[in-house]
């Protein structure tokens, strides 16, 4: 608990802001703010209990915004839409059961690595507007292009043109405040070791706001440039934001195409989300995918029972709970807990908190996230590895996250053929007083993936030499490949006045007639 707690106090502050913004980002309407604080609880407390991963945080995520904006729209009603959100639930359970889990283990690591380091440059790029004053895009948006018509580029000179004076003392005082914790005799100090400088750069925030209020009010922050959170009067309106699905609304297709494509991207940003978390993980413990995916499909069905957004794993709170020093899935508990109690009983004290305060914490994470050293040792590795990995950047900044991962696995996969293609056999040449004699021993595994590069070698072979393919080291060999070599034995070998012989490699019936 001594680690366990003060992450999940940390992750809470990440987690406020975020559950809020991607709420009113997803429905466009302050009345359904709370729909986002619902996920976030349902996510740590729900999905946290249930999960196998260690350090890993759920709630709602910014890469499902345009499809939940493009779900009200077609349904025409929010209960209507949370039907969809339990189905969607009903579906990744399903999943998880038939190990579908497994497709988080086919994602390359040089797309991992570039989605953390893109991630981490837009959390930086993203904040930054936020540490300044200028809140005019809800805090958590990953998209490079944004509903104002804005991007994240302009977006940047728009905040240094209409910056506050005030959010840049807080977020200033902020920064200096967590790289001062972060330092080495700071955690030598027994009180600041287990007590989360981000808590302290919170209540430095608003004790500054309270006295610029006070001192300088042309400096005070207020309105969009604080947390606002929902406020209820009594309990009768405090259980109002809590809504229930339209079951009438069983009968519409669109609601199951709705489910079918929450479940499918939900589950996607998940596994992606849970193998970056397990890289990051000091301990480097393993998630269970498939009951990952369970406990993501029970939580859905949870949230949307409640009032809640769908919830995903997410890798900007997972990566916080992480650098705070989190040690088990308990720290996810708790963030959803506080994120519970503070809602009902201190949400008057949480519309205080500036968001200059929590851009300084965000701007940390994502520094993290992105550090220079990380990209020194993708280099180190190669080209292969290299490539990917900027490519990944580069896309997933320049459009969105699944977006940038598809293009990003695009250009590992060609690395990955060009290499397997390379490693398909191996090739000696010996000279005797006969003649020379070429032998090609071919690999253990050898698919179809190689017939270009086999079939390359067999035509550049010089004329009258004696060519041994030897397979009896080979445990598979696909019919594509096997077809090549019958075919160059019968009919190209004999032209070019080659001998052919063959160890291992079973004679096949050829279609076409050969």
């Amino acid at each position: 608990m001594k680690y366990d707690f003060p992450s999940g106090l940390v992750v809470y502050l990440v987690a406020l802001p975020l559950c809020l913004g991607v709420a009113l980002a997803s429905t466009g309407r302050s009345d359904l703010l709370f729909s986002g604080i619902i996920a976030g609880v349902v996510g740590g407390i729900v999905v946290g209990s249930i999960s196998g991963s260690a350090l890993g945080v759920a709630g709602p995520a910014a890469g499902l915004v345009v499809i939940v904006l493009s779900a009200l729209e077609t349904l025409g009603s929010f209960e209507a839409f949370l039907l969809a959100v339990v189905l969607a639930g009903v579906l990744q359970v399903i999943a998880g059961f038939l190990k579908a889990g497994i497709i988080g283990y086919y994602f390359p690591s040089s797309v991992i690595k570039g989605m953390l380091a893109a991630i981490g440059i837009t959390l930086i790029l993203k904040e930054i507007p936020h540490a300044f004053g200028y809140d005019a895009d809800f805090m958590g948006d990953e998209a490079f292009d944004q509903k104002d018509g804005q991007n994240t580029f302009t977006e940047l000179y728009r905040s240094v043109r209409y910056s506050s004076t005030g959010a840049m003392i807080i977020s200033g005082i902020s920064l200096a405040m967590l790289i001062l914790f972060d330092k080495p005799f700071i955690k030598r100090i027994q009180f600041f070791r287990y007590v989360p400088g981000a808590l302290f750069v919170v209540l430095t925030g608003i004790a500054l706001n309270l006295a610029f209020s006070a001192w300088f009010p042309a400096w005070t922050l207020s309105g969009d440039h604080l947390v606002q959170l929902p406020v209820a009067s009594n309990a009768s309106q405090f259980f109002s934001f809590f809504k229930t699905p339209d079951f009438s609304a069983f009968t519409r297709v669109e609601v199951y195409t709705i489910a079918a494509t929450l479940a499918i991207v939900a589950s996607l940003e998940t596994l992606l989300s849970v193998e970056a978390t397990d890289k990051l993980d000091p301990f480097k413990r393993d998630t269970p995918t498939n009951r990952e995916l369970i406990a993501q499909g029970i939580g859905n069905m949870v949230s949307g029972l409640i009032g809640g957004l769908p919830v995903t794993q997410v890798i900007v709170r997972s990566s916080a709970n992480i650098d705070s020093g989190a040690r088990t899935q308990m720290s996810t508990i708790i963030h959803g807990s506080i994120l519970l109690l503070s809602a009902v009983f201190i949400p008057h004290f949480l519309n205080h908190i500036p968001l200059a305060s929590l851009a300084a914490v965000l701007l940390v994470v994502g520094y993290k996230l992105s550090k220079f050293s990380l990209y020194q040792g993708m280099y180190r590795l190669g080209k292969e590895q290299f490539i990917p990995f900027i490519v990944t950047i580069i896309a997933i900044l320049s459009t969105d996250l699944l977006k940038g991962i598809a293009i990003g696995m695009v250009v590992a996969i060609y690395f990955i053929l060009k290499k397997n293609s390379q490693h398909s056999y191996q090739y000696i040449k010996e000279k005797h007083r006969d003649g020379d004699v070429v032998t090609l021993i071919l690999s253990e595994e050898v698919t179809f993936l190689n017939k270009g590069s086999i079939s390359t070698t067999l035509e550049n072979l010089p004329e009258g030499v004696t060519v041994v393919i030897d397979g009896s080291r080979s445990l598979n060999i696909d019919y594509d490949v096997l077809e090549i070599i019958q075919d160059f034995k019968k009919h190209s070998a004999p032209l070019r006045n080659i001998r052919v012989e063959t160890k291992g490699i079973n004679e096949v019936y050829v279609v076409g007639g050969h």
